[in-house]
């Protein structure tokens, strides 16, 4: 892996941390799962097991519940900032669960 992409990929294991606080600040959701999970396996995988689950997270719900999917793995990944980490299909997979869920960009 090149000296870039590794850099990006550790920015944005920071940006997933900084979800999970922002959650837990913002709308008093903590999301100890995900923080196990971003332990467990990091920013970027933790990301991809999310957007590849057959269902979104109980997390995801919780969000969705506070009016606060702009706190979701799916609008992080949106990001363009984050457009070399993922795939089309992943970043269809996420926009297509947050229009879903009634979220407007």
């Amino acid at each position: 892996m090149d000296k870039a992409l590794a850099d990006l990929e550790a920015r944005f294991d920071d940006a997933m941390m900084n979800v999970y606080r922002r959650a837990l600040h913002e709308c008093g959701y903590n999301a100890s799962r995900f923080l196990q999970m971003l332990y467990d396996h990091r920013g970027l995988e933790t990301a991809r097991i999310l957007l590849h689950a057959s269902d979104v997270s109980d997390g995801y719900i919780a969000l969705w519940e506070r009016k606060h999917l702009d706190l979701t793995v799916e609008a992080l990944i949106l990001n363009n900032e984050w457009y070399p980490l993922f795939t089309d299909q992943e970043r269809k997979i996420a926009r297509e669960r947050l229009t879903g869920y009634g979220y407007k960009q």
